[in-house]
């Protein structure tokens, strides 16, 4: 059988790395200039490091497989996780359960209802329980109005902006659920994170190494001008330049407006899945990586709560690993969740960095421009889909509407949030799942069955 797969994120590198396992003919086309979507590395200080920041779960069981897999298991190290929460000028450490007892900035009642709120979602694990409800109403009726008002309100503003009072309590359970997964031992013993030594820029280079040599022919810098279909069912797909690839199944990992763009003639095969596709909203996720000669902090994981701050989290990674990985520098990320319509969307580094400079300041109030050696700034459009509380009636089925073709791509990740790990497990079964709706057509000569 002959496939394509559009995107060389790992979504897309997962699907291709199945395909060939299969001892199917892959093609795997990625329109920008490297590998790994959100996962692609660039170099501090002559090491490898993520674009936007990464880290994984005791629960992310499948790229751990894959990671043992590829044989690179020897590199992954799990690591104490060190968090903290930033409100009114001073850093809280959220390391224990201990540290909520210490959070003097709401009433010994609203540590109880936050710690016990916490303790509740971390049992409960039929997320279902959950679809249809707001997670602003459900926190507040837990809570309270000041521990909505002071610690997840501003969260949630600043991750979904305008949109925060319609988020899902599925995506608020998922958050505090994984947390609590990466405990190993008990309420009181430390969260640890997984990360891979020189980066999961390595893991990407595995993966498009064990695709070729599998056979596949696997391009970055080469972009799908349309998906071709005709009789109702996917021949192949047309490269920019005019290069057309044949193929029985195409499966697409990229966002759902490009995916749209790629086959204009949607809306007269399939309606309902055009009306889906055009109602996902995406916030663009957008991060300031900046290297210093000193520590910001002494917290990897900086939450910031005040209201007119324009980052939602500091993410100091060489509190994580050493800065010596990157040439005794010390790194942080400060990430922002915009609208489309955002001034950050058009800004350069240098815009931002001013921006966000006061704000800094609060984290360290001796912090000065001179301790910056290095300064990036990285823009994702379809950084983070929009998860409102009917966001389940609107995921668009991984079979498109024509035989062959599919679509796996962050929209469709849900109840989990995007990942690494739920990317690489929606690649593989969407892999699976078309061989499986091939074989089943070749076998009975029978069309696949219509599952969501």
């Amino acid at each position: 059988m002959r496939a394509v797969v559009i995107g060389g994120g790992v979504a897309g590198l997962a699907a291709a790395y199945e395909l060939v396992h299969g001892g199917h003919e892959v093609a795997l086309f990625e329109a920008g200039p490297v590998w790994g979507g959100q996962v692609r590395t660039f170099e501090i200080g002559g090491g490898r490091i993520e674009s936007f920041y990464h880290h994984l779960f005791r629960s992310d069981t499948e790229i751990v497989a894959l990671i043992e897999e590829l044989r690179l298991g020897p590199d992954l190290e799990w690591i104490d996780s060190n968090v903290g929460m930033h409100a009114d000028g001073r850093n809280y450490p959220f390391v224990g359960p201990l540290d909520l007892l210490r959070f003097d900035r709401v009433s010994p009642l609203t540590r109880l209802r936050l710690g016990l709120t916490a303790l509740w979602l971390r049992r409960v694990s039929d997320w279902r329980r959950y679809e249809g409800q707001r997670a602003s109403a459900w926190i507040t009726s837990r809570v309270g109005r000041e521990g909505y008002r002071r610690v997840w309100g501003p969260l949630l503003r600043a991750k979904f902006g305008a949109y925060a009072e319609d988020v899902s309590m599925v995506w608020f359970w998922g958050k505090i659920y994984l947390r609590f997964a990466s405990r190993e031992g008990g309420l009181f013993a430390k969260e640890q994170l997984g990360y891979l030594r020189g980066s999961f820029g390595r893991l990407v280079d595995a993966l498009v190494a064990a695709i070729r040599a599998g056979g596949a022919e696997a391009e970055h810098g080469v972009a799908v001008e349309r998906i071709d279909v005709a009789g109702g069912r996917v021949r192949g797909v047309t490269l920019a330049g005019g290069r057309v690839v044949p193929a029985e199944v195409v499966i697409a990992t990229v966002p759902s407006p490009l995916f749209a763009r790629l086959l204009p003639e949607l809306p007269e095969l399939d309606a309902r899945y055009s009306e889906l596709l055009g109602s996902v909203r995406y916030q663009w996720a957008t991060v300031l990586v900046l290297a210093l000669d000193r520590p910001l902090s002494g917290i990897y994981w900086l939450t910031m709560t005040d209201d007119d701050c324009p980052f939602v989290v500091a993410v100091e990674q060489t509190n994580f690993v050493p800065p010596e990985r990157y040439g005794g520098q010390h790194v942080v990320y400060f990430s922002r969740y915009a609208d489309p319509g955002d001034p950050i969307a058009e800004q350069d580094v240098e815009e931002v960095l001013d921006e966000y400079e006061p704000f800094i300041r609060r984290i360290n109030p001796a912090f000065e421009r001179g301790w910056v050696t290095g300064r990036w700034l990285f823009k994702d459009r379809a950084g983070q889909p929009i998860v409102h509380m009917r966001y389940h009636e609107t995921i668009p089925p991984h079979r498109a509407p024509a035989a062959g073709l599919y679509l796996a791509n962050t929209t469709q990740i849900y109840p989990e949030d995007r990942g690494q790990n739920y990317s690489i497990r929606m690649g593989r079964r969407v892999a699976r799942l078309a061989l499986a709706d091939a074989e089943r057509v070749r076998r009975r000569g029978s069309p696949a069955p219509t599952l969501p």
